[in-house]
């Protein structure tokens, strides 16, 4: 697969800027204080970007999720973006998960491995609960992976007032390969394997069939199904890559760890 090497809108907007900036000529006497000022403004934007790990037009160190090319466009860009920046480490000021995943990811790879499905799936529980059993939603999803109790039974977990296996996180990664293995066979595509993971099969099917599209990047899907894939990309990127987003083994611990909470992307 060749990768797209797309350039960032941005930098090339700021490029300009600056080309066009420099290229006209200031009247005698001092600098013009409006160029000074889009100058500013076009270095303070390269800065910003740069502070993303965005350099020499790319945006990602790895332009596929689950084998597949993510189409770098600039909408798709500009949530990436977004993403990137809230689960920067520089921005959470705290390294707990990363040290919960050196732990766990090396066990849901191997079992993730069984069932064929692609490695990127390691980065579910990490969104879903930051690899916290305890966390319960709302709705009542629970577990390192956030099954609903009647789907967590229905792929072979115990959930009654005394056991919770949704809990355990090799009983319940099993339990989630099945699962994602049995999106696989009713889409055929992993990244809306991961969309109906969150939404369910049922209502991503509604909109695939109303919207008239199978592309998860053009779908119109509720807030937090639309954002789920781009959170899974961005974790993955961070995981990934760590130096690039201010992650340091070496560095001092905040004293303070905060314990994850939902939704922390």
């Amino acid at each position: 697969m060749i990768k797209k090497k797309t350039i960032s809108l941005s930098i090339i907007v700021s490029v300009m800027v600056l080309s066009r900036l420099y290229s006209v000529p200031h009247p005698m006497g001092g600098e013009n204080p409006i160029t000074k000022q889009l100058i500013t403004l076009a270095k303070e934007k390269k800065k910003e970007l740069d502070a993303l790990g965005i350099r020499g037009g790319h945006l990602l160190s790895s332009e596929t999720f689950a084998d597949e090319e993510i189409p770098l466009t600039p909408q798709v860009e500009e949530k990436l973006k977004n993403f990137l920046s809230k689960a920067s480490f520089k921005h959470r000021g705290t390294y707990d998960f990363h040290q919960k995943a050196e732990k766990f990811l090396p066990q849901i790879d191997a079992i993730l491995k069984e069932y064929d499905i692609p490695e990127d799936f390691r980065y579910i529980p990490l969104v879903e609960s930051g690899l916290s059993p305890a966390i319960t939603s709302h709705k009542g999803a629970g577990g390192y992976w956030q099954f609903m109790p009647a789907t967590a039974r229905l792929y072979g977990l115990k959930v009654n007032g005394s056991v919770d296996e949704r809990r355990d996180l090799v009983k319940s990664t099993h339990a989630a390969a099945r699962y994602l293995k049995d999106l696989y066979k009713e889409f055929g595509d992993w990244t809306l394997v991961a969309a109906a993971y969150n939404v369910g099969g049922g209502s991503l099917r509604s909109s695939i069939r109303r919207q008239k599209t199978d592309s998860y990047f053009q779908l119109s899907l509720n807030r937090e199904t639309g954002s789920y894939v781009y959170k899974l990309i961005s974790m993955k990127e961070i995981i990934e890559f760590p130096g690039k987003y201010g992650y340091s083994r070496y560095a001092d611990q905040p004293s303070d760890k905060d314990e994850y909470e939902d939704n922390i992307l």
